[in-house]
């Protein structure tokens, strides 16, 4: 195959790809996330579907991850809500396992095109910082622990860098635990009428969010201020 047709055959590629993201938000991703936002029936159907309804959960999951713009928050209130905080939590790690899985394999085949799919040129230069190698596992690891952080955009961006596909997985499964039990622990006080504790839970990771993006605003400014001074 000559160089010629390899780019065609990649730009072919990645066309499809965007194509297929975009149906899949509009046809599946809008009912999903609609469908997750009405808990009660949420529940009354995964619980009426048995291990199917958790299957189905765990793919809902994947897509999110994959498709990054489809929102994740939902998701994991509806996973403490439907199946309780310890099968939410377990469900949704799994599902942000394999959905990181399918998307550093993605990204390792096509490259910074297709981080461009979801997101423009800026927030990936944005984040540019990734690449010292010799902090880079410990910066992956601090954001995707705090939250409020863009971990969408890393998830598509750390495999840019030379981080081992084992290294990356570990990193940012455990590291999204933190947030992933704060939104199962509340929808499963929703789910059992526990609504003060609920409040209280939103309310605190509300606050946490909030000092999360002010931590890695300051951590993106920084970055950016080194360039300019290795640049100057």
């Amino acid at each position: 195959m000559t160089e010629r047709h390899k780019k065609a055959l990649y730009a072919a590629a990645i066309a499809i790809f965007i194509l297929f993201t975009l149906a899949v938000s509009w046809f599946v991703g809008r009912p999903l996330i609609r469908f997750v936002r009405q808990p009660e029936q949420f529940r009354a159907w995964v619980q009426g579907h048995g291990l199917l309804g958790q299957l189905a959960f765990l793919g809902m999951t994947v897509l999110q991850i994959v498709i990054a713009i489809i929102p994740g928050e939902p998701l994991e209130l509806g996973a403490g809500y439907a199946f309780g905080f310890w099968r939410g939590t377990l469900l949704c790690e799994i599902g942000i396992l394999l959905g990181g899985l399918l998307v550093f394999l993605f990204v390792r085949r096509f490259g910074v095109k297709a981080v461009e799919v979801f997101f423009p040129r800026e927030k990936i230069e944005s984040l540019r910082f990734l690449h010292n190698e010799k902090r880079l596992a410990l910066w992956v690891f601090i954001l995707f622990f705090i939250p409020g952080t863009p971990k969408d955009i890393m998830t598509y961006i750390v495999p840019l860098t030379p981080m081992k596909l084992s290294t990356f997985l570990l990193l940012s499964t455990v590291a999204r635990l933190p947030s992933v039990v704060t939104s199962t622990i509340g929808g499963n006080a929703l789910g059992t009428g526990k609504l003060t504790f609920a409040l209280i839970v939103f309310g605190a990771t509300a606050l946490i969010s909030a000092l999360g993006i002010l931590i890695y605003r300051r951590i993106c400014k920084r970055s950016e201020a080194r360039q300019k001074e290795e640049q100057a």
